[in-house]
Formats: structure tokens, C-alpha cells, sequence
């Protein structure tokens, strides 16, 4: 299958990919009174939350940084990451209703799932903006201010989403052929959550380990995001270069995998 193929099948289902969101946010926000707002609400509630406990219970903080930004700014990405992910586990096997009866392209499924958690993400970016304006102290340097490397974080993001569909295409797949996989990703996720540092600060760590985390595509994104936001500095070209690079081809990696093994997926759901 050509790219151009999958652009063209793209466009053409694309009305199903619409209707495949749309489901998706109506089974979560079915007989909610808030409705979509608990997508703002619900990540400005947790990351609250988390602030309090480690700013104030852990006493994790940082000299001179908006340790409030610096946690938002983590699980910005984290969260979307997680999301998206966890949806794709059963994007599939989910919808063998459909799969058996019509011809549909597969890939379709994961991608829904990916952009269904994008667009809770583009809702946390209020109170992510919000807070990342409202708070710190001048006197302390605590302070963010707009500057035009704002202007890179799309660039940021779209490492970030790219890497995300290539894991959830690869999920989505061994998920076909392994249920279990539902449960030991979360575990995994557990795991990476703390190899990634989202509520502490990387320089706490020996040298050697700082090296090994710097190999966490999670970590790249988030550390780009937070130059920008936290330290007015831009990222190197080489260094938002490596992020695009690794998600390009993590993407193109789980894309192939998911190629290759779709023809078999009715055997087995």
C-alpha cells in the first residue's frame, strides 16, 4: 500500500474517522452533566492535585523554577501519551463488528484513538496556558513570560504525536494476538511514568542514569516544552530535530508492523 493510497483512504473514510470520535466522546461523557468541560476541568483538577502533594507533602521543589509549570508541563504530554495509548490497546479487537462485516481500512481504528485523546489534549492546553500565565513570583524568577519560541511547541507536539501513533499502532497489533498485553501495559506505563521525569528533576540523579533517561523519547518532548515555557530559551535545531526524527520513525516503524500483520487480525478477534 502506497502513501498516496492511505492519504486517498483517509479522505475517503473520513466521515467514518469523524463518526468513530464522536462515538468515543459520547460514551465518555455519556449522562454527564458537565459533559465536555470535565476535559478542562479533570486534568486542572489532578494536576492541583499532584502540585499540592509534591510541592508542599514531598517538598519537591526547585530553586528559581515554577515548579507548578514544571509539573503541568509534564504531564501535559504524559497524559496525552497515556490516554492515547490506552485506548489503542483494544482499538482492534474493539471493533470486530465492524471489521467482520464491511471492508474498512484497520488503521483507521488507532488513529481515531489517537486523535479522539488530541483533542482532550488541545482542551488541556486552557488550563495549562492559564496557570503557565497566572503563575510564579517575579521577585523569586519564578515568572513565565510570552516570547517567540512559543511559536516551536507545534513543532514539539508533532514529535510527540507522531511518536504516540507509532506505540499505538505497535499496541493496537499485539494486542490482536495477546490480550495480556491490556494488562502489562499498564504495569509498563507505571514503570515509564517514573523513568520520565515528569514531578522531579533529572539532575538529581547520577550521571549515568541521567544518560539512560535522556534516551526516553518522553522525556525529549517534555524537556523542549519546558525551555520554552520555563527557561525563555529555544530548543537547538538538532534537538527538536531528534524528537521529530524519533517520532517519524517510530510511527513509520509501527505503521509497517501493522501493515504486515492487519490481513491476519480476523483470525484472532
Amino acid at each position: 500500500m502506497t502513501f498516496k493510497r492511505v492519504i486517498n483512504n483517509f479522505k475517503k473514510y473520513s466521515f467514518l474517522l469523524s463518526e468513530l470520535i464522536k462515538r468515543d466522546f459520547k460514551i465518555k461523557y455519556k449522562r454527564s452533566v458537565l459533559g465536555v468541560l470535565w476535559s478542562i476541568l479533570y486534568p486542572l483538577l489532578m494536576m492541583s492535585v499532584m502540585a499540592i502533594i509534591f510541592t508542599n507533602m514531598f517538598k519537591f521543589s526547585m530553586e528559581n523554577v515554577n515548579y507548578l509549570v514544571y509539573l503541568m508541563s509534564g504531564l501535559l504530554i504524559w497524559n496525552y501519551f497515556s490516554e492515547a495509548t490506552n485506548n489503542s490497546l483494544t482499538s482492534v479487537v474493539g471493533n470486530f463488528s465492524l471489521i467482520n462485516k464491511v471492508y474498512i481500512p484497520k488503521y483507521i481504528f488507532p488513529i481515531a484513538k489517537c486523535l479522539f485523546a488530541g483533542i482532550n489534549f488541545l482542551f488541556t492546553l486552557i488550563p495549562f496556558f492559564l496557570i503557565v500565565f497566572i503563575s510564579g513570583n517575579p521577585a523569586e524568577g519564578t515568572k513565565c513570560t510570552i516570547n517567540i519560541y512559543y511559536l516551536l511547541i507545534p513543532i514539539i507536539f508533532l514529535g510527540a504525536l507522531m511518536f504516540t501513533i507509532g506505540i499505538c499502532y505497535l499496541l493496537s497489533t499485539v494486542t490482536v494476538f495477546l490480550r495480556d498485553v491490556i494488562y502489562i501495559w499498564g504495569i509498563m506505563l507505571t514503570i515509564l511514568n517514573y523513568f520520565t521525569p515528569i514531578f522531579y528533576s533529572i539532575t538529581i540523579l547520577p550521571n549515568e542514569l541521567q544518560n539512560i533517561f535522556k534516551f526516553n523519547p518522553l522525556y525529549v518532548y517534555i524537556n523542549q516544552l519546558r525551555e520554552i515555557v520555563l527557561f525563555n530559551t529555544p530548543p537547538t535545531i538538532q534537538y527538536l530535530f531528534i524528537g521529530l526524527l524519533v517520532g517519524f520513525f517510530t510511527m513509520l516503524l509501527g505503521m509497517l508492523i501493522f501493515r504486515k500483520k492487519q490481513d491476519k487480525f480476523v483470525y484472532y478477534i
